[in-house]
């Protein structure tokens, strides 16, 4: 199964805006894809609730996996928005 650590980049950690946007881009990935945080169990990166009690703070590491046809580019694609800073988007 296709594996990534990303750091988080939001200097607010993964919260409401983040993870909102990153739940509805787990939702159009054509495979089912999990976080993880801290050797916990993973959860769906479907569910916003489940996301957010991650608790994942700036510089955090969290494991997306995914299996099946596009999991590469499924992981990539929410690797990138992980770790971009959302919080400085919102100053500039």
């Amino acid at each position: 199964m296709p594996q990534r650590v990303v750091t988080i980049g939001s200097r607010s950690g993964l919260h409401a805006r983040p993870a909102t946007a990153f739940v509805q881009t787990a939702a159009r990935q054509p495979v089912k894809v999990t976080i993880a945080r801290d050797g916990r169990d993973p959860v769906d990166a479907r569910s916003l609730l489940s996301v957010l009690a991650l608790g994942a703070a700036h510089g955090d590491s969290v494991v997306l996996a995914a299996e099946g046809d596009g999991a590469e580019a499924a992981l990539e694609e929410l690797a990138v928005l992980l770790t971009r800073d959302h919080d400085a988007q919102k100053e500039g």
